[in-house]
């Protein structure tokens, strides 16, 4: 709280406030940072060595083998948030596994898993796209914009 919105307070709660500030936890920032980064990593390290398995297995190119890699990295996320792993990790980790596509698998299916009991269509169908959709309309109209701009500076700047 701001010093000005502190002085606004009445006794009372202005000594509540300082009561509160001594007793709060301290949180360990560059451990919390250090766990992020490491399983974050990790997660983009397994990404990397399914996108190299494709590259070698599969004969794609190193373009090509994008979509099946984030394809997998959510099968695999959704997978063990079913069995409830991907939970432990993230309660571990924090934003480490938020962050990677393996956040957005995440949270499709926990809200599908939470709202099972609503029924298949209008309970995991319709939280699942209340989740997805907006992730879905952002990168098509992001995709939109930055198509629109190339093409712009294609046809005007001649690059």
């Amino acid at each position: 709280m701001s010093d000005e919105k502190k002085k606004n307070l009445p006794p009372q709660a202005q000594e509540y406030q300082s009561f509160q500030q001594q007793r709060e936890v301290k949180r360990p920032v560059l451990k919390n940072c250090l766990k992020a980064f490491l399983i974050g990593g990790s997660i983009c390290l397994i990404g990397q060595a399914i996108t190299t398995f494709y590259i070698y297995f599969f004969n794609f190119t190193e373009q090509t083998a994008g979509n099946p890699t984030v394809a997998t990295l959510i099968f695999f996320t959704m997978i063990l948030t079913g069995l409830g792993v991907y939970d432990h990790l993230g309660q571990f980790a924090g934003a480490g596994t938020a962050v990677p596509v393996t956040g957005f698998g995440n949270a499709v299916i926990s809200s599908a898993i939470e709202h099972k009991t609503e029924g298949y269509i209008l309970g995991v169908g319709g939280s699942m796209f209340k989740v997805a959709g907006p992730v879905i309309v952002y990168g098509v109209f992001s995709a939109f914009v930055v198509a629109l701009i190339k093409t712009i500076l294609i046809q005007w700047g001649g690059l």
